[in-house]
């Protein structure tokens, strides 16, 4: 997927998701930005929205808690540009549709929740933007997956652009417990959708164990909860997210993990070739053979190293004639033998 010159066919793209976690607060959010710049990750992102198109009067908790929660478009627009003077690209989620035409125009990539990928109305219209578009399948089971995937691969079809589109396995928890982390099912994302979408990983636990291991499951962009403080306040994500320490500490894991996976290929390494040929075997003779000899199964071994006839052309020693005498543990060559 490409989100601007951010490839994640080249490296893994990490998202630092400040969500909600400035609380409502400009000021936090924007030095939340800073330090994720600051930490390595490659982008923020954050959640949009208004109270009154999002949550219903009638949830009074929630409702108020959203309304406190609250940026306006003014300070999302200068967000975007406090990022990508960072060097970092910007992100976020529209939970409404007026939050999501108004995000078109300042964002780098668009993201649809957990809880919105049956939101239809919303993945059609994000769809057919020119966006990069980033699903978290939370909640979701593979038929729902696969009807998402499909209804934007259908408003896609036949762009020579803006076609990118990413699923993120996630399990909508808060936080993941170990064993409900099943990171596994990236592999199965990979087999059912690998040939549309990019695979990532949206990461609820706590710690940053699980998003580094998810790049030997094929993760290729990790969304990591982002806070300055995890004891912050009691809003929940503060403790599940990553201070600016950790999400340093997590950008150096994976990009240590992408070392390590390598090219996946089952070509050696040079490192390999160039110590191979002492561990390798060759044919050798177990006693001292004469000129005329004719060489049968008793008369030959196999030892180290591996510049002689190697194993597997045995049909090249056996029952030959030798042209001059060997000795106990000579390697046989082909020279040695009459023609």
């Amino acid at each position: 997927m490409r989100i601007g010159n951010l490839d994640s066919a080249e490296k893994v793209i990490v998202i630092a998701e400040i969500g909600n976690n400035h609380e409502g607060s400009f000021e936090v959010a924007r030095e939340m930005v800073d330090r994720a710049a600051e930490s390595g990750a490659d982008a923020v992102k954050f959640q949009t929205f208004k109270t009154e198109t999002f949550v219903a009067p009638t949830q009074v908790e929630r409702y108020e808690r959203m309304q406190g929660f609250e940026l306006t478009q003014d300070e999302f627009a200068k967000l975007a540009e406090r990022a990508r003077s960072a060097g970092i690209k910007f992100i976020s989620t529209p939970l409404d549709m007026p939050s999501a035409v108004f995000l078109n125009d300042i964002v780098d990539a668009l993201k649809i929740a957990s809880g919105d990928n049956t939101f239809y109305p919303l993945i059609d219209f994000v769809a057919g933007t020119d966006k990069p578009m980033i699903i978290s399948t939370g909640f979701a089971d593979e038929p729902e997956i696969a009807l998402a995937a499909a209804m934007v691969e259908k408003a896609r079809a036949g762009r020579a652009s803006g076609s990118e589109m990413a699923l993120l396995h996630c399990v909508s928890a808060y936080p993941v417990a170990p064993e409900d982390a099943n990171i596994g099912a990236i592999h199965r994302l990979r087999d059912r959708f690998g040939a549309t979408a990019t695979i990532g990983y949206s990461d609820h636990t706590f710690g940053t164990s699980a998003a580094t291991l998810s790049i030997a499951a094929g993760a290729r962009i990790i969304e990591k909860h982002f806070t300055l403080d995890r004891n912050y306040s009691d809003f929940r994500d503060h403790q599940l997210s990553a201070d600016p320490a950790m999400m340093a500490e997590l950008v150096r894991a994976i990009r240590e993990a992408e070392v390590l996976m390598g090219d996946g290929g089952l070509t050696p390494r040079q490192v390999e070739r160039d110590s191979e040929t002492p561990v390798r075997r060759s044919i050798a003779a177990t006693r001292g053979l004469q000129a005329g000899d004719v060489v049968g199964p008793k008369d030959i071994m196999w030892i180290r190293p591996g510049e002689g006839i190697v194993p597997g052309r045995e049909a090249e020693v056996l029952g030959q004639t030798l042209n001059k005498s060997v000795g106990p543990g000579d390697l046989f060559a082909t020279d040695d033998f009459a023609i």
